[in-house]
């Protein structure tokens, strides 16, 4: 039975960190490792987390001196991972529980290196008010115009391990691995409901930020020109909240 590592930084999701927790150890491909990246200097959140975990062996937690942020904090998981294959999941998001065996079966079955998968949208009371469905194949082109990728649905064989690095951007940081490993790799689409996302609050700051990183990964990690990357900036502005429509009457 093939090792699956799975790499959960942590950042202030008290609320919710027990249910995605409690999804992960409930799946029914039971051999895993589970690598909890700690990363808040606040440290009041330690003791409840370790209850959490009880000493479970799978687990092992790893608490960041200072704040790193996710990225750094998912590559230091992905550095210490041994698991033949790699998942991710964010601390408020949750699995079902065949999740990993669907998706060990699917990158078996195919010979391929990715899979991701459709997955629920719900809000923070755990009530579903969206869908995103994903296409069979991805591959660079299509990502370059919309990010139909979420990261808590992916799973990664471990060849590709030294590509998988998350750039350090407060956010596109998972979308700007995709698009790179997109270059090589594509990425198929499992059509069924494996996971959860979590929707939070959006702030006007926090819109700012995403339309700034939009614009840094298309001018300086794809090396768009100026006007290029604005315009991809504005295609990718008008097909998420298209996504967002489709998404809530699907």
């Amino acid at each position: 039975m093939d090792l699956i590592s799975i790499i959960l930084p942590y950042y202030k999701k008290k609320h919710f960190i027990n249910k995605t927790i409690k999804s992960i150890l409930i799946q029914t491909h039971q051999k895993f490792e589970l690598l909890i990246i700690y990363d808040d200097e606040d440290k009041d959140d330690l003791i409840y987390i370790k209850r959490l975990i009880k000493k479970n062996p799978r687990i092992k937690f790893i608490v960041n001196k200072r704040n790193l942020g996710v990225s750094k904090s998912r590559n230091k998981g992905i550095v210490e991972s041994k698991g033949k294959y790699i998942c991710f999941i964010d601390a408020d998001d949750i699995w079902k529980k065949n999740k990993l065996k669907i998706q060990l079966d699917f990158i078996k079955k195919n010979k391929c290196y990715m899979c991701h998968s459709n997955y629920k949208i719900i809000n923070k009371n755990d009530k579903t008010i969206g869908l995103m469905k994903v296409k069979k194949i991805l591959e660079y082109n299509d990502l370059l115009y919309s990010c139909d990728i979420g990261l808590s649905t992916v799973m990664i064989d471990s060849k590709l391990k030294s590509k998988i690095i998350f750039p350090n951007m407060k956010t596109k940081e998972d979308f700007i691995l995709w698009l790179k490993l997109s270059k090589k790799f594509k990425f198929h689409g499992i059509q069924k409901d494996l996971v959860y996302w979590r929707k939070g609050k959006t702030s006007k700051d926090y819109i700012i930020q995403k339309i700034k990183d939009a614009f840094t990964l298309y001018s300086k990690y794809e090396k768009f020109n100026i006007f290029k990357s604005s315009l991809f900036v504005v295609i990718l502005s008008f097909n998420f909240f298209k996504k967002s429509f489709i998404q809530k009457i699907s």
